[in-house]
């Protein structure tokens, strides 16, 4: 039997929900479905279970920091109770999800989704049809290509182990593989990071990653560049990686090796060819409105994407931008010019716009003011290092053409930065006398930003 619908969305993480919640709510038929537990990568295996362990590292990291200082006495994390406290955030999420679908009147579905024709999906036993079908499925881990590659852990298996494991290769040197090494080396385990070229955090500015990288080594990461990953053993109880360039191979002992070493658009499987809809190495073939080129029926949001960028709160914009393009014909176009990022170590990191690279590579006529603020009151109260910025401002118009930071709360006050470059503000509009900052947070350090280098102002 063939049922029939407005809208099927295909995946129920952030973007899929928001696409299949909207066009309900405006009155259209609409049907979802997943093949995993419903709720997606952000709330089962990534940005809500990541902030909570995070947020258990931060304060380790913080009581160690201030040790002489006021505080006494250590703390450490209890791993089992940890992830009993992490799931008690993910764990309600797929039987929330699912009812919240039924009581809007989404009908929903369990398994894998196969196009059967441009305007056809199989899943299951049931065959489905609609005028519009929303491709949300997120992203999966990179395929690793090498010998072993079944004995790595992907990085969503990490927030459900029940016991944290001694030593621990995390394999590729991106935000995820940084972000869990400084939980695993808080809770006590020895961390090491392979990253295959010379250069960890690639996309951020080098010279605030490498601060973030000392800071990373003064806990105890070991972080190894140039280590392309060649292959993964277990010997006995152990996992034996082994990283590095042809005849010059490094052998790394393990008790697990875990995934970081980036996603890829979780389209395999869809059946895309029997639905006329093209791809590239990217993903699928989009236009401005994220609409197939291919296949008008069908839409885009979230990681499949090629145009946007693999982070929710850009999902979350690509579901909105598809919502109002299926309810009011293509009215909306995808603008990925300002997006900020942050990495959630200890330290975090921050960026948003030009890196002094890409400035170069666009002759952007650019000045860059940079420092340490370590030392300012408000960040040596607490004695986290590294404080650190770098903002690039246009020679001429000394609009604001990127920030990144490194230290507390920047992955807040990138924000303050975002609007500054969507709205074309200079950075003389980020001073004292355009804004009187709160006094004393981390944002009031944004007048710091705006000076030249070795400039200072009150109060100290």
């Amino acid at each position: 039997m063939e049922h029939e619908y407005d809208v099927i969305v295909i995946g129920t993480g952030v973007a899929g929900s928001d696409v299949a919640l909207h066009c309900r709510e405006a009155g259209l038929q609409v049907a979802i479905t997943d093949h995993r537990p419903y709720g997606g990568t952000c709330a089962l295996r990534g940005c809500v279970p990541k902030w909570v362990l995070a947020g258990a590292a931060e304060a380790v990291s913080r009581i160690h920091n201030q040790q002489g200082a006021g505080i006494r006495g250590t703390v450490s994390i209890d791993w089992p109770e940890l992830i009993a406290f992490e799931r008690s955030f993910t764990d309600p999420v797929s039987q929330w999800k699912e009812e919240s679908f039924r009581e809007a009147g989404i009908h929903t579905y369990q398994g894998f989704a196969r196009f059967a024709g441009p305007n056809q999906v199989l899943i299951g036993d049931d065959l489905v049809a609609a005028r519009h079908i929303v491709i949300a499925t997120g992203a999966v881990p990179r395929p690793l290509g090498v010998p072993g590659a079944d004995l790595v852990t992907s990085s969503g298996d990490f927030f459900y182990l029940e016991t944290l494991p001694e030593r621990i290769v995390f394999i590729g040197g991106g935000y995820i593989s940084f972000e869990f090494a400084h939980v695993a080396a808080r809770a006590g385990a020895k961390a090491v990071i392979l990253q295959r070229s010379g250069q960890v955090l690639k996309g951020f500015d080098h010279d605030i990653v490498a601060r973030l990288v000392q800071a990373s080594q003064d806990i105890g990461i070991d972080i190894q560049v140039n280590m392309p990953l060649v292959s993964v053993e277990k010997v006995d109880s152990e996992l034996r990686i082994h990283a590095g360039k042809k005849g010059d191979e490094t052998v790394f002992e393990a008790d697990m090796a875990i995934h970081g070493a980036g996603r890829v658009p979780a389209i395999e499987g869809l059946g895309l060819e029997a639905g006329k809809v093209e791809t590239d190495r990217r993903g699928i073939r989009v236009n401005e409105h994220l609409q197939s080129i291919s296949n008008p029926a069908v839409y885009v949001a979230g990681d499949a994407n090629p145009r946007g960028v693999p982070l929710t709160p850009v999902a979350v914009m690509d579901a909105h931008i598809v919502t109002d393009n299926i309810l009011r014909g293509n009215t909306r176009i995808a603008d990925y010019s300002v997006v900020p990022s942050a990495v959630f170590t200890t330290p975090p990191l921050a960026a948003i716009g030009l890196t002094e690279e890409a400035a170069k590579k666009k002759g952007v006529s650019y000045m860059i003011h940079s420092g340490d603020l370590s030392e300012r009151f408000t960040n040596r109260a607490t004695n986290l290092r590294p404080v650190a910025y770098k903002i690039l401002i246009d020679s001429d118009s000394r609009k604001i053409l990127g920030a990144h930071l490194i230290g507390r709360h920047v992955e807040e006050v990138i924000n303050i930065f975002a609007l500054a470059i969507k709205h074309g503000l200079a950075v003389d509009d980020l001073t004292l006398d355009a804004v009187p900052w709160a006094y004393p947070s981390n944002v009031y350090d944004i007048i710091y930003m705006g000076l030249p280098d070795g400039e200072d102002v009150e109060p100290a």
